[in-house]
């Protein structure tokens, strides 16, 4: 999503006052909530292959394996987790209850919030459109989602499939027109996510906080690698290389920029680029390398590369970005840049595609001083064996997750969150952590009959000074 717009489609606001009419008469029971997440599991199941041709479509090329893989497998897995616990996550949770209390009980109940917006972006549309749905649907919410305008084919095929399985009551998916991403934003749902650009995430919160809407900002930012002098080099050029490239680099998680030791920068540059050669080639006809989205996604990767050769770096490529074959497919061919300072463009926004800077470092300190010199960022990648190392960044820097020893996956851990900190975001979804995202966890007290709470009423005298005193004690007063 790159823009937010004016005036709003009035079938929305219906759609939206349904919901809320609905939700408030009560929660839907599991079954009800096993009936949505199954009849979502089918709706993935039976379109993989319109969905993935409709992807490709979008992105002038999408690599099939990558839609299957980073977006079908994943939506199903987030599925099958859902209903495989969901039963617990339901119950009511028994908590502690202070001394003074006993024996009365504390529970949490989780309860839904009511109606939940989720605003998609269009660099992994199935995955970043269905996952927050399943954690939504799992707490007992309606869903509304706006789908990006940069994925219409995608979104199209979403709406109508989503249209033939559930009724808008229950899950609904908005069109693309003009005036339908602002006043999405500033409906007053009960709780929105939005996943998409920090520039962009600034407007949503805006329009949220007009309505007090709570709200999960799925974010990005410069997520960086850093490899220790223990490391080894081929490995981790290969997984360096898989994590970058992934999408063509678009990935909100990809790695954006490697620290290495000083004297290893030109080796590893050399090996990265020969592991990119080998997981690609250097044809663009290459089925397995995704396509830029669009051309000015395309002129801006192009820019970054050529700002930061004028201001005197060297770009390591398969190939030049200019060469037709390439650009008339939309596809960027792998880059390495070499010398770059804070003073270029390509260290000072998210690239958002094939190319990554290797920067030198004489102590590792001088890693953990830039990286916490800018925004937090969603993710961090450490590589090597030295324990102390790895445990002095993970201590010393503060990040949204962290995959040691390769890239990307923390994002796939169901038992983990995913969420950023601060520019990279707020707030975090996926298995429970998403199914309490989405839900009240309502605390509630059971008085006991056996409490001497009386005690505590006026007239004060002997009997409270009694009463002060062990409670006292029992508070460590």
């Amino acid at each position: 999503m790159d823009a937010l717009t004016d005036a709003a489609p009035p079938a929305i606001d219906a759609v939206f006052r349904r919901q809320v009419a609905l939700s408030r008469g009560g929660p839907p029971s599991a079954a009800e909530r096993l009936d949505r997440l199954n009849r979502l599991r089918a709706l993935v199941r039976d379109n993989e292959k319109a969905f993935a041709a409709a992807i490709s479509a979008d992105f002038g090329h999408r690599s099939t394996v990558e839609t299957v893989m980073a977006e079908t497998l994943f939506v199903q897995g987030e599925i099958r987790h859902a209903t495989g616990h969901l039963k617990r996550w339901m119950a009511p949770r028994k908590v502690a209850t202070q001394l003074q209390f006993m024996p009365g009980k504390n529970r949490l109940l989780p309860q839904p919030l009511g109606v939940v917006g989720i605003i998609a972006p269009w660099n992994y549309p199935l995955q970043l459109t269905l996952a927050p749905a399943v954690s939504a649907i799992a707490a007992g919410n309606r869903v509304m989602i706006k789908p990006s305008e940069l994925v219409p084919q995608f979104a199209q095929l979403m709406r109508e499939t989503v249209a033939a399985k559930f009724d808008v009551a229950e899950l609904m998916v908005t069109g693309i027109e003009d005036g339908v991403a602002r006043s999405f934003a500033e409906l007053p749902f009960d709780h929105l996510l939005f996943t998409g650009s920090t520039r962009v995430g600034r407007i949503v919160a805006a329009a949220a906080g007009r309505n007090l809407t709570p709200v999960t900002l799925e974010l990005g930012g410069k997520s960086p690698v850093i490899v220790d002098r223990s490391a080894d080099l081929d490995q981790v050029a290969a997984r360096v290389a898989y994590g970058k490239l992934l999408n063509a680099g678009q990935t909100c998680i990809a790695p954006d920029y490697a620290f290495v030791p000083q004297a290893s920068v030109e080796s590893f540059a050399d090996k990265l680029l020969a592991a990119m050669r080998r997981f690609y080639g250097a044809n663009p006809d290459n089925a397995d390398y995704t396509s830029i989205i669009n051309d000015r996604h395309y002129v801006r990767i192009e820019a970054m590369v050529a700002d930061a050769m004028a201001k005197g770096a060297r770009a390591l490529q398969i190939a030049a970005p200019h060469v037709p074959e390439w650009k008339g497919r939309r596809k960027f061919p792998p880059t390495i840049i070499l010398g770059a300072t804070p003073q270029m463009t390509v260290m000072q926004e998210e690239i958002f595609g094939p190319v990554i800077p290797v920067l030198g470092y004489a102590e590792p300190i001088e890693a953990i001083a830039h990286i916490n010199a800018h925004d937090r960022p969603l993710a961090l990648y450490w590589f090597g064996e030295d324990a102390a190392a790895r445990d002095e960044v993970l201590a010393r820097t503060v990040s949204g997750g962290v995959t040691v020893n390769d890239c990307l996956f923390h994002f796939t851990q169901g038992n983990q969150p995913m969420g950023g900190v601060g520019a990279s975001g707020t707030g975090a979804y996926h298995g429970e952590w998403g199914f309490n995202t989405m839900s009240k966890l309502k605390p509630v007290f059971y008085r006991s009959p056996l409490n001497r709470f009386a005690d505590l009423y006026p007239p004060y005298g002997g009997k409270m000074k009694r009463m002060t005193s062990l409670m006292r004690l029992l508070s460590g007063g």
